[in-house]
């Protein structure tokens, strides 16, 4: 018989959501294009492809963020050692507030995500790019 989880994706995500910075879409919108600022995207490569993507995005895979942010990794991007305010989104939020609550567990500030994700950024009318 397989052994039950005892927390699951949606207490995961509301843990995370208590303890970090949420963002609406114009707020993130009125950050674009900033120097001090970097939009990460953590979708999937094909999520990209079929949803266009947010003008000027860092794209970070998720499975890749904890690596990519840790300087002592063989995968670390210099780009997050920079001096920069870190904006995570995904599709729809989930995936974002766990990375961005990673993020900040890590070290990583400031950082925040976008509540809705790129699903959100889309139905506001924000910028998208290879639709």
């Amino acid at each position: 018989m397989p052994q039950l989880i005892t927390r699951g994706y949606k207490a995961l995500v509301a843990e995370a959501n208590a303890v970090i910075r949420t963002m609406s879409v114009p707020e993130a919108q009125s950050l674009m294009g900033k120097d001090d600022v970097v939009m990460v995207d953590l979708r999937d490569p094909r999520e990209l492809e079929r949803e266009g993507k947010m003008p000027g995005a860092f794209h970070c895979p998720r499975g890749m963020l904890e690596f990519w942010i840790d300087p002592e990794s063989p995968y670390h991007k210099a780009i997050f050692a920079e001096d920069k305010q870190f904006v995570f989104f995904c599709g729809g939020g989930w995936r974002s507030a766990l990375a961005t609550k990673a993020a900040q567990e890590m070290g990583l500030k400031p950082v925040a995500h976008i509540d809705g994700g790129f699903t959100a950024w889309k139905k506001a009318g924000a910028p998208v790019e290879g639709v």
